[in-house]
């Protein structure tokens, strides 16, 4: 038997969390990607199938900003960017997807931005 590799335990996990998991017009789900150098966010409405807002390292504003974006620092600033984003378009409240991350380290931090923003999860 082949071994798993990292990323497929958690798209595993990840599919598990999805199964109980989904963004309506009144609740979307912030969904976090994060890899080696960079870390995104989306808030998606699931029964629309809409990407309702974004930020990620790779933007310019986050980019002049963090030197790196592999770091909490940088994961701090994408989620208060994405909770100024979310909260502008009307959005106080979202279901937190993790997309089978630990919640510990750029995913925690990203987390504590989005809530220093005015975002509940």
């Amino acid at each position: 038997m082949a071994k798993q590799s990292r990323n497929d335990k958690r798209l595993v996990r990840h599919a598990r969390v999805r199964q109980n998991l989904s963004g309506t017009p009144d609740k979307p789900r912030m969904c976090v990607y994060r890899s080696l150098k960079n870390i995104s966010v989306q808030i998606i409405d699931d029964v629309n199938g809409h990407t309702l807002a974004a930020a990620s390292t790779l933007d310019k504003e986050i980019k002049a900003q963090a030197a790196y974006g592999g770091n909490k620092d940088a994961a701090k600033l994408v989620g208060e960017a994405i909770g100024k984003k979310a909260v502008e378009k009307g959005i106080s409240e979202v279901a937190f997807d993790r997309g089978g991350f630990l919640y510990h380290g750029r995913v925690k931090e990203l987390a504590d931005g989005a809530r220093s923003a005015g975002l509940k999860f």
